[in-house]
């Protein structure tokens, strides 16, 4: 599937990602097969599936927890570069609990995607994640942190 996406990339990429952390803060990350450094769960919607429905199923996928993503901290926008230009939108994952973070150290997600999940702390980010990924990271941070967040609406309806 990823040689495919390289191969023929959409006109525009859409992401899905969710900034989640544990109960000490750290920022659960993925470590994929086809990005360098670590990166927040998610990916891209399939046609006619709905956004926040789309970053639930690739968070589900990766890391095993099933969250309730309502609520934007970020939306991010790319040039093209080597992937068509494209926006990112990071929902607001919450704090999992010991159980879920436990969950999430149990995983086995796909290994042709994922290789590893972590969780790093705020301070640790900026070296573990390419610079556009922790600048994401922060921003989102930033707007939690001062409670800021966008509903997911659809057709005028906040998401459920």
């Amino acid at each position: 599937m990823t040689d495919e996406i390289l191969a023929n990339p959409p006109g525009r990429r859409i992401g899905h990602q969710a900034l989640i952390l544990n109960p000490a803060g750290a920022v659960l990350l993925v470590a994929t097969t086809y990005k360098r450094g670590l990166l927040l769960p998610g990916g891209s919607a399939e046609r006619g599936e709905l956004p926040h429905l789309a970053a639930r199923r690739h968070v589900e996928v990766e890391t095993g927890l099933i969250l309730p993503l309502r609520d934007v901290l970020a939306v991010d926008y790319v040039e093209a570069s080597r992937y068509p230009e494209g926006l990112n939108f990071v929902y607001h994952g919450g704090t999992v609990t010991d159980e879920q973070e436990t969950r999430v150290g149990h995983h086995l997600p796909p290994p042709d995607q994922i290789t590893d999940l972590c969780w790093i702390g705020r301070s640790e980010l900026g070296s573990v994640m390419a610079p556009d990924q922790h600048r994401r990271v922060e921003q989102a941070l930033t707007a939690r942190d001062s409670g800021a967040s966008l509903p997911m609406l659809l057709s005028g309806i906040r998401a459920a």
